[in-house]
């Protein structure tokens, strides 16, 4: 994520591959993030199995918040066929949506960070075609944080 993605009016998303069976409760997913050091606040009610549709948070103390979906990483594979050796064993796909706020950007890049390190996913971003590690992810969380 660039910072001239801010400029732009379209839905951007995030899509972070890991193993079904290790998505976490939100308890253990808000856990992550703090242990990550990110100032983002989980919706109190978020699941990440059955959620969908917009899910608030707060990044900084300001309201903000992401989309939320999720499906089958065979599903995600017939989009970005080269990622298969990529995420290897990984059988699900979290999509995190965003519009052109730094916030939202910021709270996406939190929470893809968090189950980067928790559940050793694998995040990308189709725009630039970039698989994010975990370092990569906080640089770019660190920039959206110095403009909000």
């Amino acid at each position: 994520m660039h910072s001239e993605l801010e400029d732009r009016s379209m839905s951007l998303e995030m899509l972070v591959f890991l193993e079904k069976s290790r998505i976490p409760d939100r308890g253990r997913f808000q856990n992550a993030v703090e242990s990550l050091g990110v100032p983002l606040q989980l919706n109190s009610a978020l699941n990440l199995v059955s959620d969908r549709g917009y899910s608030p948070s707060s990044i900084k103390g300001v309201s903000s918040g992401f989309e939320i979906d999720s499906q089958s990483s065979q599903e995600t594979l017939e989009y970005y066929p080269a990622l298969k050796k990529v995420i290897g064993a990984r059988d699900w796909t979290m999509v995190f949506r965003w519009g052109s706020s730094m916030s939202e950007g910021a709270c996406v890049l939190g929470a893809s960070a968090a189950l980067v390190k928790l559940c050793d996913a694998i995040a990308y971003y189709p725009p630039d075609s970039i698989t994010y590690d975990l370092k990569n992810l906080l640089d770019e969380l660190q920039a959206c944080l110095k403009e909000i």
